[in-house]
């Protein structure tokens, strides 16, 4: 056989593995969303149903998840922007390094300025709940 012949086996077994992957990963994911939401209506029932504790605890219940849920997605971003920007000065320095006298190493600020307006928006813009 040729090379190509074993490169196109190759590659038709990989793309074969590789999307059934995703398909069982993308199916798992969705079974574990609805085995947490399950859990999740199931503990607001009990709560709700505790004598002496009334609905008011499952709405305080409620309203501290969503605030969790906020203050996650907020560090998320101060971490998307840390990230973001620590790419952005390895590319400065990188075509700086690269291209001595040319200044294609203001491509780094693109990253750069991406990461700064992510900070910018966690601590300043984002709702604080």
């Amino acid at each position: 056989m040729h090379d190509a012949t074993y490169l196109f086996l190759f590659l038709s077994v990989a793309s074969v593995a590789l999307f059934s992957f995703v398909a069982v990963a993308s199916w798992a994911d969705a079974r574990r969303r609805e085995r947490e939401a399950y859990y999740k209506s199931e503990t607001l029932k009990k709560i709700a149903e505790a004598q002496g504790a009334g609905a008011s605890s499952a709405i305080e219940f409620l309203r501290e998840e969503t605030k969790h849920a906020a203050q996650r997605r907020r560090e998320g971003l101060k971490l998307g922007g840390l990230v973001t920007m620590a790419v952005g000065i390895g590319v400065l320095i990188f075509l700086r390094a690269i291209a001595n006298d040319e200044p294609v190493f203001f491509v780094g600020l693109i990253p750069l300025l991406i990461g700064v307006a992510l900070l910018t928006y966690s601590y300043f813009l984002a709702p604080k709940e």
